[in-house]
């Protein structure tokens, strides 16, 4: 099984293959991962004790910290250096961000967070292998220190990848994710423009009625199973200090399972809508809008099932997959804007009120519609182009 291609920075991809784990491979990655954690927990108790002594603690002291402890701890040296150097680099990354947010005396909700230490039991494996700690033979992924992984090949790979992420989800099953140069891949020009506006009704509205795109409700569609087994973990909750049940671990697993589903579902829609609007227009103007702030309200659960955060995503990475123009609008007073006049309306708009009446023009039109005009009047796109004959002189194409 193949996981979406997800950007990973400019100019990188990320394509993710289901692996098939001997007992042997399972039990050589889990040892290596005992290694990597260890490391990092070492590296967050480093970094305290410099934090209050005020001393250095950037990448090169922990890489000397590495070096001396391989040279002193047999089964710390008999795995790879590898995954272990990577670990450094990733810690020193979130540990930058974190200081970073703090000097940039960033609100509180909205710093990243101090590394902490990675617990057995609740942290996930992950190993990251650059391209010297791994390579492709026979189909099968080899990694340093004589792991080797059958690899479930749903499609090849584009190019040569530069480095693997080996890790194992919530379900217990393992992946690897291999970093790979991202191609443009050039669709036949279509002609149109559209604008995107995201709310919780309809994830998306368009200008164009063939791509709004409606709240499937997946989350909802699954909250009595979900229910049904959160009450399974709260009867079989062990104590405390004490293991947990087989009965309480199939509940976990089984409420796991269906959350993986939600995502899968949640993911498959998002990226079919978005390989159709990108397929049929070679201008979009989407809405940035940052739904954080709707986790405050009373549309909280529905938001997140509408997950337009995923679905915002899917279409930008699509956009730069096949060479499309997407421009971000900024999402203030959106739904106070006349489309038609740009008249702005003297307060803001209960949620309940679907209808936009502008009192300047007279304009009528569904709320979520009027927005998505005002996108392409804000990306710069003539807004008489989307209902009308394209305006004498106008170089864009017309909306679908």
């Amino acid at each position: 099984m193949t996981t979406p291609r997800a950007r990973d920075g400019a100019g990188h991809a990320r394509y993710a293959y289901r692996l098939r784990v001997s007992s042997t491979a399972h039990s050589a990655l889990l040892t290596e991962w005992d290694r990597c954690r260890w490391i990092w927990n070492e590296c967050v108790a480093r970094s305290k004790k410099a934090h209050r002594i005020e001393e250095k603690c950037g990448p090169a002291q922990l890489d000397k910290m590495l070096t001396q402890a391989r040279a002193v701890t047999p089964w710390l040296a008999e795995g790879s250096s590898v995954p272990q150097q990577q670990l450094i680099r990733d810690f020193g990354k979130s540990r930058a961000k974190a200081l970073k947010d703090i000097k940039d005396r960033r609100p509180q909700r909205q710093r990243a967070g101090m590394p902490k230490c990675k617990k057995k039991r609740e942290a996930a494996p992950t190993l990251n292998y650059t391209r010297r700690g791994f390579r492709l033979k026979d189909g099968r992924l080899h990694l340093a220190g004589g792991i080797v992984l059958t690899v479930v090949w749903s499609r090849d790979l584009p190019a040569d990848p530069s480095s693997v992420r080996v890790y194992r989800d919530s379900l217990g099953h393992w992946y690897a994710s291999f970093v790979v140069p991202a191609e443009v891949q050039s669709l036949p020009s279509a002609g149109g423009v559209i604008g995107v506006d995201w709310g919780v009704r309809e994830t998306a509205t368009t200008t164009s009625e063939a791509h709004d795109l409606p709240h499937a409700e997946h989350g909802r569609k699954a909250k009595a199973k979900l229910t049904r087994y959160d009450r399974m973990m709260a009867r079989r909750k062990p104590a405390k200090g004490q293991s947990a049940s087989k009965g309480y671990r199939t509940a976990k697993k089984l409420r796991a399972k269906t959350y993986a589903k939600i995502a899968r579902q949640r993911q498959d829609a998002a990226r079919k809508w978005a390989k159709r609007v990108v397929t049929d227009h070679d201008i979009i103007a989407v809405e940035d809008f940052r739904p954080k702030f709707l986790a405050k309200t009373h549309m909280a659960r529905k938001a997140a099932d509408a997950t337009i955060g995923a679905t915002k995503k899917a279409l930008l990475d699509m956009g730069r997959k096949h060479g499309r123009d997407v421009r971000l609008v900024h999402p203030a007073h959106t739904t106070m804007d006349c489309a038609s006049c740009g008249a702005r309306t003297k307060h803001a708009l209960p949620l309940s009120e679907r209808t936009y009446t502008c009192t300047a023009c007279g304009a009528v039109s569904p709320r979520d519609k009027n927005s998505a005009r005002v996108m392409l009047v804000r990306a710069g796109l003539n807004p008489a182009g989307v209902e009308g004959p394209r305006p004498p002189g106008a170089s864009l194409p017309e909306a679908a």
